[in-house]
Formats: C-alpha cells, sequence, structure tokens
C-alpha cells in the first residue's frame, strides 16, 4: 500500500504544486485546509455586530482553489475548524506580545502550535497519514545515527526555514516540503505544464487574521490599554514628544515620530514601565548582544560549548556571525562580531551553519558594546 501523506492545502501554487509532486511520486494523498480565526469586522470597515472579515489564509477564494486543485489532482479534500485554537495559540499570544512592548512573530508561533501541532495531529491520528506536507520552501536532509536537518530552500530569496526552526525532530521525521529544492519561477513553471488553477496566483503577505492588514487598528480595537499614549523621550529623559501607544513602533524606526529635531532620531526602547518611548541618534541604536529562549534545537540537545555560527534575527534579515553560548535554563546568549541596529525583543533569532538552520528562540533582551562594558 502507498505511504498515506496529508497535504496542507492553502489554494496558493506552493502547496498545489507539493501535492502534485507527491501524487506523481506514488503517494496516496489527501488535501486539509485550516479554517482559521479571523477577527469581527470592525464598524469602520463596514462591520455589523456579528459579521466576521475572512482569515487571509482561507478566504472563501482560498477554499475555491485548493478544492479545485484537489479536484484536479483527484484528492480527497477537507476544511478543517481549527478556530478557537489558532485564536489561543496565535492570536492571544500576539496581543500580549505587543502589550509587552515586543514585536512578535506570529508565523513562528503558528507554525509551531498550528501547522505542525493541531494539523500534524490530525494527519497522523485521525487519518492514519505517515507524513504531513506543505508548500514550505525548506529541505529536510539526514545526519548522522539517522537524525534529520533542516536546510535553507534552495531559492534563498523565498527560503522559509527561519519559520520552520521551532520544529524538532519528531516533526521533521513525519515532514515534506516537496518544493524545497526548486526556485518559485520552476514552482510557478510546474503549476502551469500540469494545468493546475493557482499557477498564477498572487501571494498575500499580510497579516492572515487582521482584516484589513493594519496591525495598529488591530490592536487599538483588540488590546487598547496598550495602544495608550505616553512620552517620546531621548536618552537623558528629556520629553521630546508623545507617542500614539508603544505598539505603534519597533526598534530601529526612523519615520512617523511626529517630532523636530537637529538629527534623525530612530527608536531605541519601547519603555513599558513608564510607556514611553526611547529614541536617539544611529549611533545609540547599535546592539551587540541579545538573550533568546526558550531555544529549540533541532538536533534534539543544546550543544555543551559556546559555538560560532551565522545567526539571522528577522525573517528577511542577513545571517551573521556571532558566538552563542547556551545556558544550563535552556536560553542562550548571543554576542555578535559587529553591532546591529535592529535586533527587536520578541523576534526570533535563528542559528545557522552554512545552509543547515540548527534552532533558535524568541529574543527578550538585548545589550550595546556601552552596556556590556559598563
Amino acid at each position: 500500500m502507498p505511504e498515506r501523506v496529508v497535504v496542507a492545502l492553502s489554494g496558493g501554487v506552493d502547496s498545489s504544486v507539493a501535492a502534485a509532486l507527491l501524487v506523481e511520486q506514488g503517494y496516496e494523498v489527501i488535501g486539509v485546509m485550516l479554517r482559521l480565526w479571523s477577527e469581527p469586522l470592525p464598524p469602520t470597515l463596514g462591520g455589523g455586530p456579528i459579521e466576521a472579515a475572512t482569515n487571509r489564509c482561507c478566504s472563501v477564494e482560498s477554499v475555491h482553489d485548493a478544492r479545485s486543485v484537489a479536484d484536479k489532482l483527484g484528492l480527497p479534500f477537507y476544511v478543517l475548524n481549527a478556530e478557537e485554537t489558532f485564536e489561543r495559540e496565535v492570536v492571544r499570544p500576539f496581543i500580549a506580545t505587543y502589550a509587552a512592548g515586543q514585536t512578535p512573530n506570529p508565523c513562528l508561533n503558528c507554525n509551531r502550535t498550528i501547522r505542525f501541532g493541531y494539523l500534524l495531529d490530525y494527519a497522523t491520528r485521525t487519518l492514519g497519514a505517515r507524513y504531513l506536507a506543505t508548500g514550505h520552501y525548506a529541505r529536510i536532509r539526514r545526519g548522522d545515527a539517522g537524525s534529520y536537518q533542516l536546510w535553507r530552500g534552495a531559492d534563498r530569496g523565498k527560503d522559509q526555514s527561519y519559520v520552520l526552526s521551532v520544529l524538532g525532530q519528531v516533526d521533521l521525521a513525519q515532514a515534506l516540503f516537496p518544493v524545497g529544492e526548486y526556485t518559485k519561477p520552476q514552482v510557478r513553471a510546474l503549476a502551469a505544464e500540469r494545468g493546475l488553477p493557482t499557477a498564477s496566483r498572487v501571494e498575500s503577505q499580510d497579516l492572515c487574521f487582521v482584516a484589513d492588514g493594519d496591525y495598529r487598528r488591530f490592536l487599538a480595537d483588540n488590546a487598547p490599554e496598550a495602544m495608550r499614549p505616553g512620552p517620546i523621550l531621548d536618552t537623558s529623559g528629556r520629553q521630546l514628544g508623545v507617542h500614539a501607544g508603544l505598539p505603534a513602533y519597533t526598534i530601529g524606526q526612523r519615520g512617523g515620530l511626529g517630532i523636530a529635531a537637529a538629527q534623525p532620531l530612530y527608536v531605541l526602547a519601547l519603555d513599558t514601565a513608564r510607556n514611553a518611548l526611547i529614541v536617539g541618534a544611529g549611533a545609540d541604536l547599535g546592539r551587540s548582544w541579545l538573550a533568546a529562549g526558550p531555544i529549540n534545537w533541532i538536533a534534539g540537545g543544546a550543544p555543551s560549548d559556546p559555538f560560532e555560527a551565522e545567526v539571522q534575527i528577522r525573517y528577511r534579515a542577513t545571517p551573521v556571525a556571532a558566538t552563542i553560548i547556551p545556558l544550563a535554563n535552556g536560553d542562550a546568549e548571543v554576542q555578535f562580531v559587529a553591532a546591529l541596529r535592529d535586533i527587536t525583543p520578541g523576534q526570533g533569532a535563528v542559528f545557522y551553519r552554512g545552509e543547515r538552520c540548527l534552532g533558535g528562540g524568541t529574543i527578550s533582551r538585548t545589550r550595546s558594546d556601552k552596556e556590556i562594558a559598563g
């Protein structure tokens, strides 16, 4: 009997081609789309008391396209309701992280708890599948003693290993990334060759659960206590203006401060204790040290000694050289060779050795060279 694979169909070209390739490789393929939570449509966007916006990952158009792909390939297709789990595991932590003065990446949490939590469990336990496949641009390799490794996708411009750094050995043993060896243009060509209706579909980059893509408006509606105005202070404590709510700003931001100054000012820190936005010159922005955790070590265990690697501090950031120091509590310290201007608490710090992803964790604290020396 062929091995059974559940493909997470999104209605996009990547998951569509992933399904097609698996059918051609002889797997028994089942398509599943997740129905995810979306906020009630606010009155400012034309909504009524019971109307809800559509999550971009499972819009009516997306469901139609995913079903069309399944029909084209002759696959069973199911829509699985994960609204409650998604709202609890992704949306609430997103709001709480912003309220705590940090800038979250909800895709990291979604992959950990929804795709390779809720959906993987449904695929293996309920549908009896051996694997869960997605359209992520990443690759899985076998290492020593049969261990699993996560590698960047062949298309470096589309690589998604950063948001998959939350996976472990059990996850990777049950995961397939069929398009990881291809570039995006190649994937679109494969879709066109097979007559898939999603071959030319445009990708959406907005937050999937925010009705209009404006996270500031979303937070003002859903966490008004986090969007309280407060003082904008320079590094000496002098007030320069008033901010519109700390979640509206991010580390390294230059524009949108609403204050005039003789030199360009940048956001240096979000001080939640004082509800203050701290700004300063570009020279004050660099940070050469961070703490992150808890660290997910993809190999299954933390290295016993400090080691050299490259660290990526945002989804599209360039990896930079650093020394990583694993800590006994499961966290890690990272000392960079050179200071970076946009290390942001709440984002992921992901570790690489060449093309191989070693794991990562959430940035909690940063320090400048001056703070380290002092």
